[in-house]
């Protein structure tokens, strides 16, 4: 992939602070006119710097403000397992983030329901009745310190 200069990541910089920003408002950002930008912008998506643009939603607002974040151990490790499991979450709209990780457990979901009944709807009727489920530890967020969706440039 081709190296980012400073302009580049001025533009990445300022889209993750504004993702409604014009070209004509990146451009006087960065000092340059709007066809260039226009440019460099359609590179970096290309290139896949730039993944999508998304509205960030009030999960409050929406009734989706109990937010857990859940612990998965397969019952065995292996390349099925993991692919049946995975497949499964994709399917999961409750599960809004899912990662591979290391230690005790094999995967940290992040879901977002409206309320302990509801969570413990989806635990017992969409992820505890998967067949490839070994055990599973929830945490429940009590306050939210700092929620960032930006990558530090």
């Amino acid at each position: 992939m081709e190296t980012l200069d400073a302009t580049d990541l001025q533009l990445l910089k300022a889209l993750q602070k504004n993702a409604k920003l014009t070209h004509k408002e990146l451009a006087d950002i960065v000092n340059l006119t709007p066809t260039p930008v226009f440019e460099r912008l359609k590179r970096l998506e290309k290139q896949g710097y730039i993944k999508k643009y998304v509205a960030i939603l009030d999960a409050d607002r929406l009734n989706r403000s109990m937010l857990v974040f859940c612990k998965v151990k397969l019952k065995q490790i292996n390349r099925d397992m993991a692919d049946a499991f995975t497949r499964r979450i994709r399917h999961i709209p409750e599960v809004t983030e899912c990662y591979n990780i290391s230690g005790a457990y094999d995967y940290l979901l992040k879901i977002r329901t409206s309320g302990m009944k509801q969570y413990q709807e989806f635990l017992l009727n969409k992820l505890g009745d998967a067949e490839t489920v070994g055990a599973i530890e929830s945490t429940f967020v009590m306050s939210e310190v700092k929620q960032s969706y930006g990558i530090n440039l």
